[in-house]
């Protein structure tokens, strides 16, 4: 199948301006698979800048043998998002936000520029733990909204 790329942000609906206007913004997903580590490593995923973070998603396929929990950050401290989500058993969906949020405003708007998207399980050895992370957004409906 092919991908169309826009520029975006990409609002949708049937009526754009007056008091009857009802477009809102599309909500996007990247992802992109992760190992366990004894280090911060970035995921290859990278959010636009002003984007709302709604979800972080994270799909077990081999349980973390020697670590229980992953971080996720927009830094290589990789916590900014949540910490705690729970890694030990294979097939598992994990909702970041069932995890400990660090910052909710890194949430609510990633910033005025693009930020990658860290993750950490520390780990004392690398090991055979993996999983796919999924984020999904919507782009720049947040600029300069905080908490």
């Amino acid at each position: 199948m092919a991908t169309t790329t826009f520029s975006g942000p990409i609002k949708a609906g049937s009526i754009r301006e007056g008091s009857s206007a009802n477009t809102g913004f599309v909500v996007m997903a990247q992802s992109a698979a992760i190992t366990q580590s004894t280090t911060a490593a970035t995921s290859g995923i990278k959010i636009p800048a002003n984007s709302q973070i709604l979800e972080a998603t994270v799909f077990v396929t081999t349980a973390f043998d020697n670590s229980a929990t992953l971080s996720i950050g927009t830094s290589s401290s990789s916590n900014e998002l949540a910490t705690a989500v729970a890694v030990s058993t294979i097939n598992q969906i994990k909702l970041a936000s069932q995890a400990t949020i660090t910052d909710a405003d890194n949430w609510l708007d990633v910033g005025a520029t693009d930020v990658k998207i860290f993750t950490d399980s520390s780990a004392t050895t690398s090991d055979v733990g993996r999983a796919t992370l999924t984020v999904t957004y919507v782009q720049q409906i947040s600029p300069g909204l905080t908490a």
